[in-house]
């Protein structure tokens, strides 16, 4: 366990992020493997693995509700000193990550066709979406456990055995993708369905590597079976704080479903463009969500501790971290977009439409890196709603006009884009106010701590969060 509570923040920053910005590049890294290799088959496979890569963000609003909950939740006990309250929480998350993920399994085996389907008329499309989903599904569902695990870690100031465990286990997604993919070395070609067998072989491996961890290593939470019963109040704590994160997730789905939906019309190679572009786009932000996912437990041991100075210090400097970083990637990617997009189709109109995008939509990457700090700190706070709020406020603002503008004579591509940008900075405005308010709300200021008790703010809990 680190205390995040002693030294510099600025140093407690930099030295987390890197290991996440690694585990979460190497991520992004096997998904444009599987797209590189299966980019061979044609744009109706890109498109179609690139759709159904969409669903993932609507799993990843049940692993939020786990990961943020749990997060946050250990945080404030290991700020308070309390491990059995951290263990405590550690094991519910676990149980729960157990039944999401065999109800995310059911349910993505039931509902593959008819989500792919909804987002597309072409049938080769369709099928290949449908056909990578079934094999993905055991990956997604086995990553419950390991986003409970990684959570428990972080809350605690740990964040290097997960990365080395994400990254052994994209290096094994990275080498059997071609194999599985195209058949290299066994003539035995299984398509986009071995771009989702790959990740979920990847993915069980890298669950049995984190549990060696936790059996041998891991001291401060650890698995209990004695606490494994259902206890239906910490369930309540957890979803508390995770709901809201969870929601988030689901805002990010509706709004990559409604560019797929206004995109539609456009062809394959425009989802397909689109797909990449997303992946990439995806990938060079990596650094600024790093920086936001290390400030979220620096702010919560603080929180937890009640040491409300160092929460403001926090935000202050992952905000100013996370800008100057995406000030940098901007003027990257406006010089040289083609660059970061070599090798990913042969179809120029393809290629034509994911520059388009990185070049227009780079250009928000500010206000995304704000969106991120503002997130993570509202996690670390115990406090998500805010969150949700402001990502609904995006999609309203952004797929309403988009998909009205697709019925009007003379829609381009570029319209889409502009939206979306107009729709980020707008998030990013309203979450910096929200977080002001939340900070005024909760976080006791130097004079209100020399007021004494009299002070109606209490900078953080004294015991449990109430259920």
């Amino acid at each position: 366990m680190k205390d995040l509570t002693r030294g510099s923040i600025v140093s407690h920053i930099l030295s987390m992020a890197p290991p996440i910005v690694v585990g979460m590049i190497t991520i992004m890294i096997c998904q444009l493997v599987d797209l590189y290799f299966v980019s061979g088959l044609g744009d109706a496979a890109v498109a179609g693995v690139a759709a159904a890569g969409n669903a993932g963000f609507l799993v990843n609003a049940l692993m939020q509700m786990l990961g943020v909950g749990t997060v946050a939740l250990i945080a404030h006990a290991v700020g308070r000193k309390d491990r059995d309250d951290a263990n405590v929480v550690f094991n519910q998350s676990v149980v729960l990550s157990v039944l999401s993920g065999l109800l995310t399994l059911l349910g993505g085996l039931a509902l593959a066709r008819p989500y792919m389907r909804a987002i597309s008329v072409d049938a080769a499309t369709i099928e290949a979406g449908a056909t990578y989903f079934y094999w993905f599904m055991p990956a997604l569902a086995l990553q419950f456990i390991t986003q409970v695990m990684g959570a428990a870690l972080r809350a605690t100031g740990i964040v290097r055995p997960s990365m080395l465990v994400q990254v052994l286990a994209v290096l094994l997604n990275i080498a059997l993708a071609p194999v599985l993919i195209t058949g290299w070395g066994t003539g035995h070609a299984f398509g986009v369905a071995g771009a989702g067998l790959a990740s979920s072989i990847a993915v069980f491996i890298g669950v049995l590597m984190l549990f060696a961890y936790f059996h041998r290593l891991e001291r401060y939470v650890a698995f209990h079976p004695e606490q494994w019963r259902p206890q239906l109040r910490e369930w309540k704590r957890i979803l508390n704080v995770g709901l809201p994160a969870g929601g988030e997730f689901v805002m990010i789905f509706i709004f990559m479903a409604a560019i797929y939906y206004v995109l539609r019309d456009l062809g394959p190679a425009a989802q397909a463009g689109f797909g990449i572009g997303t992946r990439v786009i995806g990938l060079i932000q990596m650094p600024a969500l790093a920086v936001a996912l290390a400030a979220g437990p620096i702010a919560g041991q603080n929180f937890g501790a009640g040491n409300g100075e160092r929460v403001r210090e926090t935000f202050a400097k992952a905000a100013l971290i996370a800008t100057a970083v995406m000030i940098v990637l901007t003027v990257f990617v406006q010089l040289a977009p083609g660059l970061l997009l070599a090798g990913f189709s042969n179809d120029p109109e393809t290629m034509r439409v994911a520059l388009l995008f990185l070049k227009m939509i780079s250009l928000n990457m500010v206000a995304q890196g704000l969106i991120f700090v503002c997130s993570s700190m509202f996690q670390g706070l115990g406090n998500t709603k805010p969150v949700l709020w402001s990502s609904a406020t995006r999609v309203l603002t952004y797929s309403l006009p988009a998909i009205w503008l697709s019925t009007r004579p003379g829609f381009r591509i570029e319209y889409v884009w502009y939206i979306s940008n107009a729709a980020t900075t707008l998030q990013a405005v309203q979450s910096l106010w929200l977080l002001r308010r939340e900070f005024r709300k909760r976080l006791v200021t130097p004079k209100e701590t020399a007021a004494g008790p009299a002070s109606p703010k209490p900078t953080a809990p004294l015991a449990r969060e109430p259920a």
